[in-house]
């Protein structure tokens, strides 16, 4: 590269683009520096630090003085690049991150664990994963993900005392492994095919989304790219918790710890579509002769298999694994709606108030999970939830209500979020899928209703049932996690009831 060259790269570095990123990264060093250098008596204030700064840099970003930064063209060189909806991006990792470092409060109260890192990591995962989401270069997009996949190793595993979070972190670095492999495959074919000079439109910089899409839509048709992109598309799926690639959720679900397993729910979940979200739209925008059939096919068989393994479930975080897998069958409807020019305008704004409603109804049945476990937290089964609604009016109404909004019951968020990818099914001519996800829709209100039913009705006592009812009476319920919990509630209502001017489209 000659001088000109370097000056014209050197351009495009602005780091005033990136600001929110490295707010997070100055964050999680500060938690590091507080957690060497203030003594041990005083390192209480550290979760408040790290709390505090996530929801003050949220405020700036919801305030849109980071929602839409930047200039409109690639940065860094074509590594990343801003798009329409990276402000709600921003927001939504942020939000999870200081959600995440909420609970963690709570469960790291009961363990004998190291508190800071736990915020550490958490806080350094979080800012990759929003740098994840603006990839523009097949480079940039694996690095950011090998270093979220690797903040999710040390997490999952965090509890070394447990065999089950041992266990977990095992399962997920194994098969986290293989399809980083499988991932790094696609884009090693994508790229060989994109450089061969004898193949029409070769470019030098194939790893970029965009010289590589001007590539595809001359070559739609060659075998390496096909095969490429579904390995790439296969990679990205393991994130998501597709079926064929969701084996390792439920047992991974139940033994993190219970944060990690929210954001495990939550944010991996999220960063995995909006990445799949660009690659559709970008990239592999002229591939929907692959595209379409293939997420079309893996989607109706994940609303499926997730909804009607739930059903036997009595473990509530393999509840809420399973139950997860679904929900990316529902969001995967959005992402093939978005490969057709009536579904494509309302697709990704269907796909973002989805996931913010998800979030919500997610935390809120967090909160409470994270306050009824005990220090086992692997160890959470439906009957732990027996008589909830005495014992805890409480935590049984917001339970109630973020089960419901995941099952869709209006007038909760989490159905409007359901009838926005309907409709965008339906103006795609989706109508296979949109069957599909109604009957999943239907399985899963019985296994959501039945955890409801644990909690508010009481069963006839058998003989021989009151040993198995000695379950830990769950403490008071502290004034800033009913402050935490009555939020989210009132978010998940009020979303449900009001959408006008909170997302564009």
């Amino acid at each position: 590269m000659n001088y000109n060259g370097f000056q014209e790269l050197a351009s495009t570095n602005q780091w005033g683009a990136i600001w929110p990123e490295l707010v997070m990264a100055g964050i999680a060093i500060l938690v590091l520096c507080l957690d060497l250098f203030l003594p041990s008596t005083r390192k209480r204030i550290i979760p408040t630090f790290a709390i505090a700064s996530q929801l003050g840099l949220l405020g700036v970003l919801v305030l849109g003085c980071g929602c839409e930064v930047g200039t409109s063209g690639p940065l860094f060189g074509g590594m990343i690049e801003s798009g329409p909806y990276l402000g709600y991006m921003r927001a939504f990792f942020v939000l999870s991150s200081a959600l995440v470092c909420y609970l963690a409060i709570s469960y790291l109260s009961r363990q004998n664990l190291p508190r800071s890192e736990f915020f550490l990591v958490t806080i350094l995962v979080s800012a990759s994963m929003m740098l994840l989401v603006q990839s523009s270069n097949f480079v940039m997009l694996f690095v950011a993900l090998e270093t979220v996949t690797i903040g999710f190793y040390v997490l999952v595993s965090y509890c070394r005392y447990s065999a089950f979070s041992l266990e977990a972190g095992l399962k997920y670095l194994i098969l986290g492994a293989l399809s980083s492999a499988i991932l790094l495959f696609g884009i090693v074919l994508l790229y060989g095919a994109a450089s061969n000079p004898a193949l029409k439109g070769a470019t030098s910089d194939a790893m970029n989304f965009t010289e590589l899409g001007k590539f595809i839509a001359q070559n739609a048709h060659e075998p390496l790219v096909l095969i490429g992109a579904t390995l790439v598309i296969c990679g990205i799926c393991f994130k998501i918790g597709a079926v064929p690639f969701q084996i390792w959720v439920p047992d991974v679900y139940q033994g993190a710890p219970t944060p990690v397993t929210a954001f495990l729910a939550i944010s991996s979940k999220a960063a995995g579509f909006f990445v799949l979200m660009n690659l559709i739209i970008g990239p592999f925008a002229h591939l929907t002769a692959l595209t379409q059939p293939l997420l079309s096919a893996i989607a109706i068989i994940t609303i499926l298999f997730g909804n009607l393994t739930a059903i036997g479930q009595r473990n509530v975080k393999r509840v809420i694994g399973l139950s997860g897998i679904a929900h990316a069958g529902y969001l995967l409807i959005a992402i093939v709606a978005m490969t057709n020019p009536q579904g494509a305008s309302l697709a990704p704004w269907a796909i973002i108030f989805y996931l913010f409603a998800y979030l919500f109804a997610s935390f809120a049945i967090f909160g409470v999970m994270v306050h009824l476990a005990g220090a086992a937290d692997e160890f959470q089964e439906l009957e732990h939830y027996q008589k909830l609604a005495e014992r805890q009016p409480f935590l049984a109404g917001v339970l109630a209500i973020g089960l419901g909004s995941l099952a869709g019951i209006p007038p909760l968020a989490g159905f409007i979020g359901k009838l926005l990818i309907f409709i965008a099914a339906f103006q795609a001519g989706l109508y296979v899928l949109l069957g599909a996800a109604i009957i999943g829709v239907v399985i899963s209100i019985y296994y959501y209703f039945g955890w409801i039913r644990e909690a508010f009705f009481v069963k006839p006592t058998l003989p021989g049932d009151e040993a198995k009812q000695a379950y830990p009476m769950p403490g008071a319920v502290g004034i800033f996690h009913k402050v935490m919990l009555s939020l989210l509630v009132i978010l998940t209502v009020v979303l449900g009831l009001f959408q006008r001017g909170i997302f564009g489209g």
